[in-house]
C-alpha cells in the first residue's frame, strides 16, 4: 500500500500527529521551529509558535492542549493562551522529542541530545499537579510511546536502539519489565514514532525508511505503507471513525531538492480503527 500526499512540504521536521474532535481534528509539530500545526477541512495548514521547540502535544481534559517544549513542558488553556511551566533541566545541549498520555492522564515526554549523545536523555512524566518525574533513564533519542487497547502494555521506541521496546503497565507502578517487541538491528532501521490501533496493531514510522510498517500484536509483521519521502517520523489515526492514518515526514537535514515531498503530511486509508486519544488530565 502507498500513501497519499496530503499537504504540501509545510513543515521543516513535522512530528507527533494527533487527532482530536476536541481540536475539531489534526495537529501535528514542526518541531524545531517550535510551531503547532493544524489541518483546515478544506486542506489548509494552520500554525501557532509555542515555543522554540514543539515537540509533542495532546489535548487536556478540559479543553487546551499540553505540549512538550524544548527543556520541559507548557500548557495551553481552553482560550489559546500557552503558560510555560517551570524547566525541568538547563542544559542547552539537551531537548525534549516526543511523548503521549497513559491511560490515567498523565503526559509523558522523552528527551535527546541535539548531538544524540548515547544515554544523555530520559523520559519524563508530567503529572495533572504539575509534579514531573524521571520514568526512564539512559536515553538516547526518545520517540513513539503508545498503549494498548486494553491499557496492560506500553509500546516505545529509543530510535538509536534500532527496537521497539514493549513494556507492563499498572496506574502504580509504571513501567516495568522492558523487552524487545521487534528487532530492526540486522535491516539497519530505525524506529521513530509509532500508534496503536484498536485491535492492537502496532504501526511504526520508519526514520529513513520511507515507510510506515503494521505489526500484529504478536510482533508479526502485518503489512507495510510506503511513502514517496524518505524521512518518515511518525503516525496517527484520524478522519471519521478514525480510520485513516496519518503520517508525517522531515526533511531535516537534506539539501535543497533533495527529496522533495519531504516535509509534507500523508494519510492511507488501511481498514483497520484506531483508538480515541488518551487525554491529559490536568
Amino acid at each position: 500500500m502507498r500513501a497519499e500526499q496530503v499537504t504540501d512540504p509545510v513543515a521543516y521536521h513535522a512530528e507527533g500527529p494527533v487527532w482530536s474532535d476536541r481540536w475539531g481534528g489534526l495537529r501535528w509539530v514542526d518541531m524545531l521551529a517550535g510551531d503547532v500545526l493544524s489541518l483546515g477541512a478544506d486542506g489548509s495548514v494552520g500554525r501557532k509558535h509555542v515555543g522554540k521547540v514543539a515537540a509533542a502535544l495532546r489535548p487536556r481534559r478540559g479543553g487546551g492542549a499540553v505540549i512538550g517544549v524544548e527543556r520541559g513542558f507548557a500548557l495551553e488553556d481552553p482560550d489559546g493562551t500557552i503558560r510555560t511551566l517551570p524547566e525541568v533541566w538547563s542544559d542547552p545541549g539537551i531537548r525534549m522529542n516526543e511523548g503521549g498520555c497513559d491511560p490515567d492522564g498523565r503526559f509523558y515526554c522523552g528527551s535527546m541530545a541535539y548531538d544524540q549523545t548515547p544515554g544523555a536523555a530520559k523520559l519524563y512524566r508530567l503529572n495533572p499537579d504539575g509534579t514531573v518525574e524521571v520514568v526512564l533513564e539512559g536515553v538516547t533519542v526518545s520517540n513513539g510511546l503508545e498503549w494498548s487497547p486494553d491499557a496492560m502494555l506500553a509500546y516505545y521506541n529509543d530510535t538509536a536502539t534500532f527496537r521497539v521496546s514493549v513494556f507492563d503497565y499498572d496506574r502504580n507502578k509504571g513501567l516495568t519489565n522492558r523487552r524487545t517487541f521487534v528487532d530492526l538491528t540486522d535491516e539497519r532501521l530505525r524506529p521513530d514514532g509509532l500508534t496503536v490501533d484498536s485491535q492492537g496493531g502496532v504501526w511504526v514510522a520508519l526514520a529513513g525508511g520511507g515507510a510506515v510498517r503494521h505489526y500484529a500484536p504478536d510482533g508479526k509483521l502485518a503489512g507495510v505503507i510506503e511513502l514517496p519521502a524518505r524521512k518518515v517520523t511518525a503516525c496517527t489515526f484520524g478522519g471519521p471513525g478514525l480510520e485513516t492514518l496519518y503520517v508525517t515526514t522531515s526533511r531535516e537535514n537534506l539539501e535543497p531538492g533533495e527529496d522533495p515531498l519531504a516535509g509534507s503530511l500523508f494519510r492511507a486509508e488501511v481498514g483497520v480503527r484506531g483508538q480515541s486519544v488518551r487525554e491529559f488530565a490536568g
